[in-house]
């Protein structure tokens, strides 16, 4: 039975001790990650979607066209489409007051007067 399983007995066994080579695999394998362009990285999620969410990082990771389209479908997805310009205008023209007759001049007034 080894102390570290019982991390309160003795105040050297609190932590993980690594040993050196293990540190040095971990830094050589981000290093070979990050020469790829790839990032690790933690999510959380439910149980159930750990299936979709590794298939779609495999995807995402390939880059190639279909995960150019995964990204944009997700992404259009969570954060809408993007504002296009010139709504507002494309809005009014659409309106079923166009073509109408209608005096939008504002008549002026001196107003009134008040007693304070």
């Amino acid at each position: 039975m080894s102390l570290r399983l019982f991390p309160g007995i003795l105040p050297e066994t609190t932590g993980i001790d690594m040993g050196s080579s293990q540190k040095r695999a971990i830094q050589t394998y981000r290093n070979r990650l990050s020469e790829r362009g790839l990032a690790r990285f933690e999510v959380l999620g439910r149980d159930a979607d750990r299936d979709l969410i590794r298939a779609i990082a495999r995807r995402l990771a390939e880059d190639g066209p279909a995960a150019s389209t995964l990204r944009a479908t997700v992404s259009r997805s969570i954060g809408g489409e993007p504002p296009r310009k010139g709504r507002i205008l494309a809005s009014l023209r659409r309106s079923p007051l166009v073509g109408a007759d209608l005096d939008l001049t504002r008549s002026r007034e001196d107003g009134r007067t008040v007693e304070i």
